[in-house]
């Protein structure tokens, strides 16, 4: 069986794109990453793509005129990148800081992956991203958080739960804290998700 392709959806820093490509070459995950794709230009995830020797394209959803158009032109994009590379089609797309909402065509339902920084579905849905996330859980006072990687439907934050870690919320904790303790989670679920993705089909 040939190695799983998969693309990687980022609109940040890319931390988790590297720790998966880490991952790979350490032989403890069995997919290739065959694309990645960024919101917008100037995130740094591009600059792991290019170092990392991974293809890479902007598409930008200022460019399009609504959630469907922009939607069609991103699973264009992998879609594509398969014929291209004359290699076989992408088979999961994973969501990994992309901040845009993407509109499913039936053929890809059930094939991408979001990983949020909170215990969906608390702290969950559009606006709830990165710092705010964090600063939103410490504001509302819970022991615990964490996060949850779950199938992608239409709307921002929804669909079926893959898997979830969690931690306790330390006393006194600041965002940049709790940021870093969750992330430490993100590293080992979102690898994890992909393998039980791949497992159950």
């Amino acid at each position: 069986m040939n190695t799983p392709r998969i693309a990687v959806l980022v609109s940040g820093g890319g931390r988790s794109l590297e720790n998966l490509s880490e991952l790979i070459q350490a032989g403890q995950l069995n997919v290739e990453i065959g694309l990645v794709i960024s919101d917008r230009n100037g995130a740094k995830a591009l600059e792991r793509a290019t170092r990392l020797g991974i293809d890479s394209v902007v598409i930008a959803r200022c460019d399009y005129d609504s959630h469907r158009d922009y939607s069609s032109a991103v699973f264009g994009a992998i879609e594509a990148s398969a014929i291209d590379a004359g290699k076989d089609p992408i088979s999961l797309v994973v969501l990994a800081g992309f901040l845009r909402l993407l509109l499913l065509a039936p053929d890809w339902a059930g094939k991408v992956i979001n990983i949020h920084p909170a215990l969906l579905p608390a702290f969950g849905g559009k606006g709830y991203y990165g710092d705010r996330v964090h600063a939103a859980v410490l504001k509302r006072g819970v022991q615990v958080s964490g996060c949850t990687v779950h199938y992608v439907d239409d709307e921002y934050d929804n669909g079926k739960v893959l898997l979830q870690r969690w931690i306790a919320v330390p006393a006194n904790a600041d965002v940049d804290t709790l940021a870093a303790l969750v992330f430490n989670e993100e590293k080992i679920a979102l690898p994890e998700s992909i393998r039980l993705h791949y497992a159950s089909l």
